[in-house]
């Protein structure tokens, strides 16, 4: 299993979040019943899918590990398993927070998934 999962969002929805130390989710996630996350692999298509020439984006990394039995990895686009969290997702298993930033030709421009730099 992958020692950290990734969630875009905009950064004033997650500012807001930050002011509960729990964030509950974006709309999608609200309407589908569980926080929508991707794996490294996974990450970069979903923002060009689902995120496209979006800015004040937001990367969040965060560590499997203390997301527990809330996280499940379930069947999604292209069959492919996304990490689905069934829970608010809990401040402290966040390992960072970066911008996500889009580049001149509009792709967004992701750090090192590992560390966030």
């Amino acid at each position: 299993m992958d020692r950290l999962v990734y969630k875009i969002a905009p950064r004033p929805l997650w500012e807001a979040a930050e002011a509960t130390g729990v964030f509950a989710g974006a709309s999608v996630d609200f309407e589908d019943g569980f926080i929508h996350l991707s794996s490294a692999a996974q990450v970069q298509e979903t923002a060009r899918l689902y995120f496209a020439d979006q800015h004040d984006l937001l990367l969040i990394g965060v560590d499997t590990a203390a997301l527990g039995d809330a996280l499940k990895w379930e069947s999604s686009r292209g069959g492919d398993l996304f990490p689905h969290l069934y829970a608010p997702l809990e401040f402290s298993a966040v390992d960072f927070v970066v911008p996500l930033p889009l580049g001149p030709d509009g792709v967004h421009q992701f750090p090192d998934l590992e560390t966030g730099r």
